[in-house]
This record gives structure tokens, C-alpha cells and sequence, in this order.
């Protein structure tokens, strides 16, 4: 039998130190950070050690830091559907329109500025140099994620990189797995669970010894030996409607980057995209630009 996260501190919280105790109040009121931040993360954020967040964990029955963040993650999802989550943001934000328009942005400025703690300096050059480097990159996406991963396949074709979605379901997701090649970059835009799509993709990955990225909010700790990189980003509070700013904010930096580390072929490709549209327009149809 599963022992819920608040029973577990009810039964164990009064044995535990006080340095401990203060962790694991720290958890239980921010429970989404915890799902994705790391420990040195969390650390800074409770004041205190990387070393007390991880024994913190332990005393709690758990093996370490991931098999927490498995438990909460678990819980919300099994606890909450999208119409609760709806529900629940609905309730907290009341009648007012203004409540609903300020609590949405917060919740968005909170996600964005925990990019800032849990995504490190070498994370971000490690992922832009996986991609500029890469033969081809492929973006996986499902649901609202397709939409972003399209975005990012059009921002990265604009920049002068072959790139393409993967972003069918079912049956038809086959068709997206024979478009494999040695030398790929799949970056994969993942919450939640690992759905049938993400499960034979990472297998086929493995197989095929294909370099690849993920950008997750509960799963790293379940995949993070699966991958070549994972960079945590949060779909806004886990308890209310999904939400996706901060991964598109990730996806926007990423693309700076890329833009920053090779800015010569970046700017040739979109003169050459403007070129292409004064020929359909048949007068000047200028991309704004950065000057170098």
C-alpha cells in the first residue's frame, strides 16, 4: 500500500532533527519546486545543505531526492484531473476578471524565475551546443506540446538548421520514428508520464544511439539515465491548469543562444528568408533583425 507524502510526515516528523524538520516543512510548501529543482537548488532556496535536503528525503522512508519528487508527482497526477486542476484554478481565482489576469501572471513569473535556480550556466551551453552541433534536430510533442515543438522546428529552420517535428499519435507516430538518422538530435518536450509515443521513442533512441535533450517537469529523476541532458521546467503550479510559459520561455533562450553562438549563419539564413518572401510578395518583406 502506497503511503500518502503528508502521512508520511505525520508519522515520521517528530523524530526527526530540527534542520530536518524545517526541509520538510520547506517541501510541503513548495511542493512543484521540489518536483523539479535540484538539490543544491532546493538547498539555497531553504538555506541550508544539499546534504540536510537529501537526508531529509531518507527520513521521510524514501531512497533519495528522485524517489520523492516520483511519490509527488505520483499523487498529483492520480489525485487531479484537468478539470480539477481547472476547478481548483477557478476557485482561487474567484469571479474578478483582475484576480484571474494577476494570479496567471504570477504564476508565469514564478515558472520563469525558477528557470533561473534549476537550470545551470553549463546546462544551457551544454544543450545550445547539442543542438548547433547537431546533423538534424527533432522536436517531440504531444497534445499542447506539438505546438511548441513546431514553433521551435520553425525558428530553427529560420536560423539555418535542419530540423523537423515529431508530433504524431497512435499508429501514426511510426511514420515519425522511420524519420530516424544517424547523427540526430531529438529534443524531447515531455510531462507528466511516459505515454506509449515516449516510450518506444526512447527506446528507439537508445537502439539507434541518438543524441537527445529533455525538457520535463516530473520526470527526470525516472529518465535522467535515459538521456543525454535534461533541463527541469515547470508547467506553472502542479496543483492548477497547466500551463506553458516557461517552456516556451526555454525554448526563446535556447534560440537567443543558438542565434549567439553562431550569429553569421544565423543572419545569412533570415536575409535569405526575407529574399524568399519579397519574391512571394513582390515588394520588401522585412524580418527584423539584430545588427551584428
Amino acid at each position: 500500500m502506497t503511503i500518502a507524502f503528508d502521512e508520511r510526515v505525520a508519522d515520521r516528523f517528530e523524530r526527526m532533527s530540527p534542520a530536518e524538520q524545517r526541509v520538510i516543512r520547506f517541501f510541503q510548501e513548495n511542493r512543484e519546486e521540489v518536483l523539479i529543482a535540484s538539490a543544491a537548488a532546493l538547498a539555497a532556496k531553504a538555506k541550508t545543505s544539499d546534504a540536510t535536503i537529501v537526508r531529509a528525503a531518507k527520513a521521510l522512508g524514501f531512497a533519495g531526492l528522485d524517489d520523492l519528487r516520483r511519490a509527488l508527482a505520483g499523487e498529483l497526477r492520480n489525485l487531479l484531473t484537468p478539470a480539477e486542476r481547472l476547478t481548483r484554478t477557478l476557485n482561487e481565482v474567484g469571479p474578478s476578471l483582475a484576480n484571474a489576469f494577476e494570479m496567471t501572471l504570477e504564476v508565469h513569473i514564478r515558472s520563469l524565475e525558477n528557470l533561473r535556480r534549476t537550470i545551470t550556466a553549463d546546462q544551457f551551453e551544454k544543450a545550445v551546443s547539442n543542438i548547433t552541433k547537431a546533423r538534424r534536430v527533432l522536436v517531440f510533442g504531444l497534445g499542447p506540446s506539438s505546438a511548441m515543438a513546431a514553433y521551435f522546428v520553425i525558428q530553427l529552420g529560420r536560423f539555418g538548421l535542419d530540423a523537423g517535428c515529431l508530433t504524431n499519435t497512435g499508429l501514426l507516430f511510426a511514420d515519425d520514428l522511420r524519420k530516424l538518422r544517424d547523427g540526430d538530435l531529438v529534443v524531447i518536450l515531455a510531462y507528466g508520464r511516459v505515454y506509449a509515443e515516449l516510450a518506444v521513442l526512447l527506446e528507439e533512441i537508445q537502439r539507434r544511439r541518438l543524441a537527445s535533450l529533455l525538457l520535463t517537469d516530473t520526470l527526470a529523476g525516472r529518465l535522467r539515465r535515459r538521456v543525454d541532458l535534461v533541463l527541469p521546467v515547470a508547467r506553472g503550479r502542479a496543483d492548477l491548469l497547466s500551463m506553458h510559459t516557461a517552456t516556451l520561455g526555454l525554448i526563446e533562450t535556447l534560440l537567443v543562444g543558438i542565434a549567439a553562438t553562431r550569429p553569421r549563419q544565423t543572419l545569412a539564413s533570415l536575409k535569405k528568408l526575407n529574399q524568399l518572401r519579397e519574391r512571394l510578395a513582390g515588394k520588401g518583406a522585412h524580418l527584423p533583425m539584430s545588427g551584428s
